[in-house]
């Protein structure tokens, strides 16, 4: 067991950001314990099912100590789909199931431990438990912010009222759940966020200044070899490939990017749409000249998109960070992305940075690139991960909260 005073417990359910977490207070030698609700290391039975269990593990944390009911989580899962219960109900069980089964491995784990200096890290809407145990022992406590929260339900709800478009599978969070959530911050000694916009965010829902510390997401490049070429110009042959990755909805700006289409039908531009399709595409839309709608895809052949694309595109309204800014950056791809989600674009070197998110911006932004290959080649060779996205950053600032 780590000493007292360089002791953390990680508490999270799934496989959230490939456990980056834990990995870098491991790096730091902080880690003492992760509870999670499902770790099926290769070789195992389970492991073997390919229950959606593929990235439930992760060689750098093979030898540290992990607890997980991996037959009471899938046992949980079973029992839930076999009696209908999907939606809100199903996540917020999910979340209770999951904290209790992590109060009871902590309290087996440490029976007789009154230390003040432990440290419980949990993600949000499944803290609030762990928390008041931690609380109780003198232990402190470190959220995890996965999204901005309140603030960004409302931006939903008001999209769904000021367009056309129709989007499927939404409700809004029953009251339980947030309440839930402002209980989490109120215990929580610090929270961390990963971008300015989720700062924002809980400022606007009164947390406390002086409690919310900005942490990017970590992420691990491996195509740092890999040479992006353009054309000298685009053609009907050869359009401009402009690449949207990831759900299809409205939050995520497709209603806007749908009306830039629109907008550049006479231009050598074609949209690639790739990934679960959350809306009633409009009929307009479906066999639209430029536009390509490639729908779910499988993991391992989400790297072709990227390396086939010329450029990549997010105009999110809110997103806590947004991953694949960092996935495209690893493949050389300038971004066009909002202001909305993690600060990785510098505007007009490696991307472009929309001042609004809006069908004529978005042209706009295509319009200066469609025209200019060159400078497409100048973003690309500035287009890369930056260090501060490392797993060693992601250490060593959780260590100096």
């Amino acid at each position: 067991m780590k000493s007292s005073t360089h002791s953390w417990i990680c508490c999270q359910i799934g496989a959230r950001e490939h456990y980056a977490v834990p990995r870098a207070l491991k790096l730091s030698d902080l880690l003492e314990e992760v509870i999670t609700d499902l770790w099926i290391p290769p070789g195992t039975l389970m492991h073997s099912w390919k229950l959606r269990l593929d990235g439930r593990f992760h060689p750098a944390l093979a030898d540290a100590r992990v607890k997980a009911p991996n037959v009471a989580a899938l046992t949980f899962e079973m029992k839930a789909s076999a009696t209908g219960t999907n939606g809100w109900s199903r996540i917020i069980r999910r979340n209770d199931w999951f904290q209790q089964h992590a109060v009871k491995e902590l309290v087996q784990s440490h029976r007789n431990s009154s230390n003040g200096n432990h440290t419980v890290f949990a993600y949000s809407y499944a803290a609030e438990h762990i928390f008041k145990f931690a609380r109780e022992r003198g232990w402190r406590t470190v959220l995890g912010q996965i999204d901005p929260g309140p603030v960004e339900e409302r931006i939903v709800a008001g999209l769904r009222q000021t367009t056309a478009i129709a989007e499927s599978d939404w409700e809004p969070a029953p009251k339980q759940y947030w309440e839930s959530w402002r209980t989490e911050c109120t215990l929580a000694d610090q929270i961390v966020v990963n971008s300015n916009w989720s700062r924002q965010a809980l400022l606007a829902e009164g947390v406390a200044d002086e409690k919310i510390r900005v942490i990017p997401l970590a992420y691990e490049a491996s195509t740092s070899s890999f040479e992006r070429e353009y054309p000298a110009a685009f053609n009907p042959n050869r359009p401009l490939r402009v690449l949207f990755l990831g759900q299809i909805n409205l939050r995520k700006g497709v209603a806007q990017l749908l009306e830039a289409a629109k907008l550049l039908v006479d231009y050598d531009i074609e949209f690639w749409l790739v990934g679960p399709t959350q809306i009633s595409i409009p009929s307009g839309f479906k066999q639209h000249p430029r536009i390509r709608w490639f729908g779910s895809v499988p993991r391992a052949d989400v790297a072709k998109y990227y390396k086939e694309a010329d450029v990549f595109i997010l105009p999110t309204l809110s997103d806590g960070f947004g991953l694949t800014q960092l996935e495209a950056q690893s493949w050389k791809l300038p971004l066009i992305i909002s202001q909305h989600c993690g600060e990785v674009v510098c505007d007009g070197v490696n991307g472009t940075v929309l001042e609004e998110v809006s069908g004529s911006a978005i042209a706009e932004a295509l319009i200066k690139l469609v025209r200019s290959p060159q400078i497409l080649n100048s973003m690309s060779s500035r287009s890369c991960v930056s260090e501060r996205f490392s797993l060693e950053r992601l250490a060593s600032s959780l260590t100096t909260l």
